[in-house]
């Protein structure tokens, strides 16, 4: 069965606030089978635009990708991320 992944692109508007999203989110998403794969470090845009930040969290499923997205303790945190930085979420399946 092909991994799922939630694949973030960030830009932090406020870094102190934004901490508190990634001290809460961690452990929820780790709690729920996720591995951080990509979290943050040098990027460069080869081509197009984007965010500047780069998150990559990888799941057993695709399924499980989604139910973690969705799991109501996440959204709760994710209204931090929401309200201190520019982002798009990508919920994707691995081949």
């Amino acid at each position: 069965m092909p991994k799922g992944y939630i694949i973030g692109h960030i830009t932090v508007n406020d870094a102190d606030a934004y901490r508190e999203y990634v001290e809460k989110d961690t452990p929820i998403l780790l709690g729920l089978g996720g591995t951080f794969i990509v979290r943050g470090g040098q990027a460069e845009v080869a081509e197009g635009a984007a965010e500047s930040r780069h998150v990559v969290i990888e799941f057993p499923t695709f399924e499980a990708a989604k139910a973690a997205y969705n799991d109501p303790d996440y959204q709760k945190v994710a209204d931090i991320r929401r309200r201190t930085a520019t982002s798009t979420i990508i919920l994707v399946e691995g081949v």
